[in-house]
């Protein structure tokens, strides 16, 4: 399901509950705040099970339907959460399997948010049994907009429920456990399994150092919550089938890999909180956060996403905690419009009196009034929304795929090899992404699973595992014209962890038309070089020693025992081409290597010649486009125009060029 809304949303998490006492007073004020602010939407009910289910099978949803009526009754649609993402105490008394398993195979005690076993058939039938109740309540209620499942899924459990299902995956996987043992390489170490159930998931006290084990853990945990998710979303689709399901996720986390669980629901939504410094440093901090948004969009299969949260001032959990400079909401959520969501919501809307989040930053803070800089900021925000309606439900149309596989990092993280703990994938990846970004392109994030029939280039560092097919596919996507840029440490491994030999020789290689030799790990002291186009470049922390095979050498070290030796090289392939950089270099040489690959092969640049500290981004409504430039720099920056433009949001027509203030975006629109 593909959802739209005929207009940007503009909202965040709300806990009326909190405030059930005063509820005569601070309900009526919260919903004056909400118009005042320009504020349609409110997510509720995330962290309501107390509320709604004080006890065992009695149920009180008398307060959830005022706080949906007084919604309605202001114009103001619910994000309505089931409770999942944090249960009350009497749940885990009574039904104490509900509680997770730590690794070292202790039993958790009450307390945190997520603590909840996703193999306990207690929990699935309890969350099951409430929402269906939630389901049947609201499915024609005007508020309901879309079900916002549980919270911030994450972490796993070793109960023994849960190894029985891991061992049934495993039998799954493998078949037999001579097959398992064959794709694990268990003679080494004698670790040789004589049956499925002498396998035990990763322990500090047990197995831990294992690759394969490690690797199939992390499969199987994300394959196990995504199997929850339909558990916990069968009684909404199936009771409200037109009502879509998001899930809040978290950016890069490493324990789950969101490219499957994008698939378990209609449309991505994330928790964005950079850390703005309000300096110079927060250049990096935007394009950090642009890596990410267009992640989060990458994993619902490039559809427009939601920015579920964002803290409209400090947050409270960094050791330090520096208010936002004026500006910094305003940039937060446009550039979240300008990357692909269709909603700015925060967290929180209002602030509560004690816990944990009280100092947490919030639209309506501890004061209690909203004559604060935050809520004027926010309202600023809900102004422009207004204005930028039309870019509801817009597609990106990138050219540019960049490689971003859960699978391969987790390879890399557990990788006995160069630099043991710190391979820097995420690292990796991000350096590419920014180097794409300056240079003026929009990028679609992919994994090894995606369709790449859509795209002119695919970048692919540090592409360490093969999984089954994706050879095939880079195969048939450059043979056919299309162009790959691929780096040090890709094709290592096939999906099992297991090398590949000369005479099964990686997919790449092919491709590459270059045979890997060795591979140099050097420390942070230590730097190599090599000369290009008449500069001079430095090489870090990874160094490959190539054989060109088909390939043609672009570039070659100077120095160290491998001068002369070449580490960058392109191949012609069927229509297409690779290139190939066998070294880790800094950001100067990406911005020109990317520039020169995209000139040679004709893939032009949303804009030419961005100013520093400048990146574009564009999102298509049928014939029109929408162009967001944004100057996370500190000064203002003017950017080149090819023809006339409309500004947006100030109804102006930009002809030659366009004057962006420092940390602002401006949204231009083609002439018409």
């Amino acid at each position: 399901m593909r959802f739209h809304y005929p207009e940007l949303l503009h909202g965040g998490d709300y806990n009326p509950e909190q405030w059930m006492e005063q509820k005569d007073t601070i309900w009526k004020e919260d919903m004056r705040y909400a118009r005042e602010a320009g504020i349609n939407t409110l997510s509720v009910g995330i962290f309501s099970w107390s509320y709604l289910e004080p006890e065992d099978g009695v149920y009180d949803f008398s307060w959830m339907d005022e706080v949906m009526d007084n919604l309605a009754a202001n114009g103001i649609k619910a994000v309505l959460a089931t409770p999942s993402g944090a249960r009350p105490p009497w749940l885990a008394k009574k039904y104490p399997s509900v509680l997770r398993m730590t690794e070292n195979r202790l039993p958790n005690l009450y307390g945190g948010r997520h603590n909840a076993c996703y193999s306990s058939p207690d929990y699935e039938r309890k969350v099951q049994e409430i929402n269906t109740r939630l389901a049947e309540r609201y499915k024609d209620h005007p508020a309901l907009l879309m079900w916002h499942v549980s919270n911030e899924y994450n972490n796993d459990c070793h109960c023994p429920r849960c190894q029985e299902r891991f061992r049934e995956w495993l039998k799954a996987r493998y078949g037999t456990i001579e097959n398992l043992n064959r794709c694990w390489w268990n003679g080494f170490w004698s670790h040789r399994f004589t049956c499925f159930e002498e396998i035990e998931s990763p322990s500090s006290i047990g197995e831990s150092v294992n690759p394969a084990l490690l690797l199939s853990w992390r499969r199987f945990s994300t394959d196990n919550l995504v199997r929850f998710i339909h558990t916990e979303t069968e009684p909404l689709r199936r009771i409200t089938p037109d009502v879509p399901v998001t899930a809040n996720l978290m950016h890069t986390f490493p324990g789950l890999d969101y490219f499957k669980v994008g698939q378990a629901i209609d449309v991505s939504s994330w928790d964005n909180y950079p850390a703005w410094t309000g300096d110079a440093r927060d250049l990096a901090v935007s394009l950090e956060t642009a890596f990410k948004h267009d992640l989060m969009r990458g994993v619902c299969d490039q559809k427009p996403f939601l920015m579920m949260e964002s803290s409209p001032s400090a947050v409270n959990w960094h050791t330090i905690n520096p208010l936002r400079k004026p500006g910094t909401i305003l940039y937060q959520g446009l550039q979240a419009i300008a990357h692909g969501s269709d909603s700015v919501q925060y967290f929180q809307f209002r602030a509560g009196r004690g816990g944990s989040e009280q100092y947490h930053g919030a639209v309506i803070d501890r004061t209690g009034t909203a004559n604060t800089r935050t809520f004027r900021e926010v309202a600023e925000v809900g102004s422009a929304l207004k204005k930028l309606r039309a870019i509801s439900g817009s597609e990106t149309r990138n050219e540019v795929a960049l490689l971003y596989d859960w699978n391969v990092r987790w390879a890399l993280d557990d990788a006995w090899m160069l630099h043991r703990g710190n391979q820097k994938y995420e690292e990796t990846v991000l350096s590419f992404h920014t180097a794409l970004s300056k240079l003026g392109y929009g990028v679609d994030i992919v994994d090894e699973t995606c369709d790449l029939s859509r795209y002119r280039v695919l970048v692919a560092p540090m592409a360490y595992m093969m999984r089954e097919g994706f050879g095939e596919k880079l195969k048939a996507f450059v043979s056919g014209g299309g162009t790959l840029v691929t780096t040090y440490v890709s094709g290592w491994v096939n999906e099992e962890l297991l090398t590949y030999m000369d005479a099964d020789p990686s997919p790449l290689q092919e491709l590459t038309g270059v045979h890997v030799d060795e591979c140099d790990a050097l420390d942070d002291v230590t730097f190599g070089h090599f000369s290009w186009k008449g500069h001079r470049y430095r090489v870090k922390e990874v160094a490959e020693l190539v054989t060109p095979l088909t390939a043609t050498p672009l570039a070659s070290y100077t120095d160290r025992f491998y001068a002369c030796k070449p580490c960058f090289t392109v191949n012609d392939f069927g229509e297409g081409s690779c290139y190939y950089l066998g070294a880790r270099t800094d950001a100067d040489f990406l911005h020109d290597m990317l520039k020169y690959v995209m000139n040679e092969e004709g893939v032009w640049p949303l804009l030419d010649d961005l100013p520093d500290g400048v990146t574009v981004t564009a999102r298509y409504q049928g014939e029109k486009r929408f162009l967001f430039a944004m100057n996370a720099a500190m000064d203002e920056k003017t950017i080149e125009l090819p023809d006339a433009m409309h500004e947006v949001m100030t109804d102006k027509l930009c002809y030659e060029h366009c004057a962006v203030p420092p940390l602002s975006i401006r949204v231009l629109r083609d002439e018409e």
